[in-house]
C-alpha cells in the first residue's frame, strides 16, 4: 500500500488515478511515500525521509525546494502544458481588456448615480474617455516560447496580430507547434522594440527576475500593453507604474497584485487566475497523480524538474531504481555489485542531467535486502529503491 499526502485540495479526477487497493490518499498522513500538492509552500516544512517522489500539480514548482530534493534523490514532478489553455484565454483576454479599456469603463459606469434618461445622457458622455483600439496590424511580443507561450503566439496570429517570439531554450515539440507566422526575435530587446504588447510566459528565477524593466520598457511604442500571467517579480512593477505614468504603457494586466498595482487606475490586477479553470485544475491533477502513479511502481520519470526522464517498459523482471551523482564508474560499481549477489542484468537504462543520475536495472531473481544496503553504501548513492515484480 503506498501512502500519498495531498497538502492542497486536489482535483477528485486526479486522486481517481491512485487506485484505492493500492493507495491510501490523505491531507493527514505519516510516513508518506509521496507528497502532492499546489501551491502549499515547502521551503521550511520537514520532509520526511519515506518520501520518494513529490508532484506539483501546476507547472511552477518556486514553493518547492527542488535542489534540496534532487540531493536527497527525490524527484519533483509538475505538469507542463496541463493548464496551457487556461493561460492561453485569460491572455488573450487581457490584450482585449487592455485594448478596450473594459475595466476602466465597468468602473465608470458602475459608479453612477443616474438613472433612466439621465443614466443615457451620462453613459454616452462618458462613453468617449474610454475609446480604445484594435488587436489585427499591432504587434505582440511573446517572452517565452513553451506550452503557454506557443498556444499565445499562435492565437494572436489568428486574431490578426503580428507576433514576435523569444525563447533561445525553446525545444523541438514547441518549436513544430509554433506557427511558421511567428518572427523570431534574436535578443529581448528586439522583441521590445516596435512592439505593441507585451505576454510573459517564463518561470522565475535568477536570470529571469526583473526580466520586464525600465531600459526594455523604453523601447516599446508608445501606448504598449504589458501582461504578466507567469510570475510575480518577472516584471518590475515600480518600472511598469512609472511607464503607465509616461504614456509609454496604455496598460498593465498583471496576475500578481501588490497595493501598488492595485491604487493605479491603468493596471488590471488579477488574483492569480491563470489556470483557475475546472479543466485546468483537473488536467494538472490527472497528469501529476499519473507520473507519480508510475514512478512509485514502476521507477519512471517523466515530466521532472530536478531528474533525467527516465522511462523503461517494465517486464516480468525484479526492478532496482538508483539515483546517484553524475560521476564516472558509477554504473560498472552497480553491476559488479549485482553480479556479485548472482543477480544478471535483463535491461539497464542510465540517464542523467547535470549532476544527477538516475538508473533502472531489472534482474532475473528478487533483490535481498543486503544488497540493497551495499548499493547504498558505494560513494555517491543517494537512493536505491527495490520494487520488486510488476504488480
Amino acid at each position: 500500500m503506498y501512502k500519498v499526502l495531498t497538502l492542497n485540495n486536489i482535483a477528485v479526477e486526479g486522486l481517481r488515478r491512485l487506485p484505492r487497493e493500492r493507495y491510501e490518499v490523505a491531507s493527514e498522513i505519516a510516513h508518506p511515500d509521496a507528497i502532492i500538492l499546489r501551491s502549499h509552500k515547502m521551503h521550511d516544512m520537514q520532509i520526511p525521509e519515506t518520501v520518494a517522489a513529490i508532484g506539483r500539480a501546476g507547472a511552477g514548482t518556486n514553493n518547492i525546494p527542488v535542489e534540496k530534493m534532487a540531493a536527497r534523490g527525490i524527484p519533483v514532478f509538475n505538469a507542463p502544458g496541463a493548464n496551457a489553455n487556461a493561460v492561453k484565454e485569460l491572455a488573450i483576454a487581457s490584450l482585449l481588456l487592455g485594448a478596450r479599456n473594459v475595466c476602466a469603463a465597468e468602473r465608470y459606469v458602475r459608479d453612477l448615480d443616474e438613472s433612466g434618461d439621465a443614466l443615457n445622457k451620462a453613459v454616452e458622455a462618458g462613453k468617449k474617455q474610454f475609446v480604445g483600439f484594435e488587436l489585427p496590424g499591432r504587434t505582440l511580443g511573446v517572452i517565452g516560447l513553451g506550452a503557454i507561450g506557443v498556444q499565445v503566439a499562435n492565437a494572436a496570429l489568428d486574431l490578426g496580430m503580428n507576433v514576435v517570439g523569444f525563447d533561445p531554450a525553446i525545444t523541438v515539440r514547441r518549436a513544430w507547434q509554433l506557427s511558421s507566422g511567428v518572427s523570431h526575435a534574436e535578443t529581448l530587446d528586439q522583441l521590445f522594440q516596435h512592439a505593441d504588447a507585451i505576454s510573459c510566459h517564463v518561470p522565475l528565477l535568477d536570470a529571469t527576475r526583473g526580466l520586464v524593466n525600465a531600459e526594455r520598457l523604453s523601447l516599446l511604442n508608445d501606448g504598449a500593453t504589458l501582461i504578466n500571467l507567469a510570475r510575480g517579480g518577472v516584471v518590475d512593477d515600480a518600472a511598469a507604474l512609472a511607464a503607465l505614468d509616461s504614456g509609454k504603457l496604455h496598460a498593465y494586466v498583471s496576475d500578481f497584485p501588490t497595493r501598488e498595482l492595485m491604487d493605479h487606475p491603468k493596471v488590471v490586477a488579477l488574483p492569480h487566475l491563470g489556470a483557475s479553470t475546472a479543466e485546468a485544475e483537473q488536467n494538472c491533477a490527472v497528469m501529476v497523480a499519473d507520473n507519480v502513479k508510475d514512478f512509485l511502481e514502476n521507477g519512471n520519470i517523466r515530466f521532472s524538474v530536478n531528474f533525467p526522464e527516465c522511462r523503461m517498459p517494465r517486464a516480468d523482471a525484479y526492478r532496482l531504481t538508483i539515483a546517484n551523482a553524475n560521476v564516472p564508474n558509477m554504473v560498472g560499481q552497480i553491476s559488479t555489485h549485482l553480479a556479485d549477489a548472482g543477480l544478471n542484468i535483463e535491461d539497464l537504462l542510465n540517464k542523467s542531467v547535470g549532476n544527477l543520475a538516475y538508473t533502472i536495472v531489472d534482474v532475473n531473481d528478487p533483490i535481498t535486502a543486503d544488497l540493497e544496503n551495499t548499493l547504498r553504501s558505494i560513494e555517491g548513492v543517494l537512493r536505491v529503491r527495490n520494487l520488486g515484480k510488476p504488480h
